[in-house]
């Protein structure tokens, strides 16, 4: 009697056909991976071989010349004739400063001149009451000019050590005391000379006390020249700092000029100057504006140790130090502005 649980040749057969099955299931799988990894090879060897690298591309930015009005007149700003943003030409008017002290240093500044004169007129006509009581005005004039001019050199010289004020315009205080303390002496010795009696040097004493009240009053008149401040060039303003009323001190800036003299620049490693020179015409592309166009080169620097690229020294490579370069574009580029990325390709 035969085993029951033994297999028919039937179902032998069966799994026979089924193992064959799944190995060439197997087979196929196997064939379809190795000819993608082929695939996927042969193309990554023909992009290497056939694609050429694209080029470096170094990014920098939109710059342009800003100036900051300012003037010699300490006072209060009157009016402001621009607004943020406005395009003036040069020359236009753009603020007014008033300031009471300085036109009160102007009648000063009169009156001595006109005391000076007065002065050398009567000198001839000998030591009368009147010329001694001239004299003496004078004296009182000048010191009044010279405590002015003091005050004025003190607030200065208090600015200057807070670094609000430049260290010129304290100088020009210091020389408009001095300026005062020597129109004192020579009142002083003129009244002396008064006293004593006309004579020839009284003469000569006369006369440089006129030219110096004339010098006083010029000095006071220079200093009203800058109570309307104008542009110094063609350009748009960009910021304004005082607000009407406000006082400003000597000095101190009003307003920011931004000229129409576009440059762009860049930071760029010294290993891609090799083809870069001043003079050299670049090709650059403003992406804000999509426009490309040509830069001519017109300064190069080194910007220092702080700036180096830092190589790897297992790679056997050198530091690279950065350098700036500024161009100019060759045509007028509407709406550029400051700021605006631009983007320079560099051959390798």
């Amino acid at each position: 009697m035969k085993n029951q649980t033994e297999p028919s040749l039937a179902d032998k057969n069966l799994n026979k056909t089924e193992e064959e099955k799944v190995s060439a299931k197997d087979r196929m799988l196997i064939l379809t991976i190795v000819v993608v990894i082929f695939v996927l090879a042969g193309l990554a060897i023909f992009g290497f071989l056939c694609i050429k690298q694209g080029p470096d591309t170094v990014q920098g930015q939109a710059d342009a010349t800003e100036i900051r009005i300012s003037g010699k007149l300490p006072g209060r700003v009157e009016e402001i004739y621009v607004e943020e943003g406005d395009r003036v030409r040069k020359g236009d008017t753009l603020v007014r400063i008033h300031s009471t002290l300085v036109e009160a240093r102007m009648g000063q500044a009169e009156a001595m001149e006109d005391a000076a004169a007065a002065a050398n007129a009567k000198v001839d006509a000998g030591t009368r009451h009147q010329i001694i009581t001239a004299a003496y005005e004078l004296v009182e004039q000048a010191k009044a000019a010279e405590g002015i001019a003091q005050k004025t050199y003190e607030r200065m010289q208090n600015l200057f050590e807070k670094g609000v004020v430049s260290e010129q315009k304290r100088d020009e205080a210091k020389a408009a005391y001095d300026a005062a303390k020597a129109g004192v002496a020579a009142a002083e010795s003129q009244y002396s000379l008064a006293k004593a009696g006309a004579q020839k040097e009284d003469k000569a004493a006369a006369r440089a006390m006129v030219n110096v009240a004339k010098g006083g009053v010029n000095e006071v008149a220079a200093l009203l020249e800058d109570q309307y401040l104008v542009a110094p060039d063609d350009g748009e303003i960009t910021e304004i700092y005082p607000n009407v009323s406000e006082l400003v001190a000597t000095g101190a800036p009003i307003m920011s000029l931004q000229k129409d003299d576009h440059w762009v620049v860049f930071n760029v490693r010294e290993t891609l100057l090799k083809d870069i020179t001043t003079g050299t015409v670049l090709k650059i592309k403003i992406p804000a504006l999509e426009k490309e166009t040509e830069a001519k080169v017109f300064y190069i620097k080194d910007m220092g140790t702080y700036a180096n690229w830092q190589a790897t020294k297992s790679t056997g490579d050198f530091d690279a130090r950065t350098f700036q370069i500024k161009a100019r574009p060759t045509e007028k580029i509407e709406n550029l502005r400051p700021g605006m990325s631009v983007i320079l390709e560099q051959t390798k």
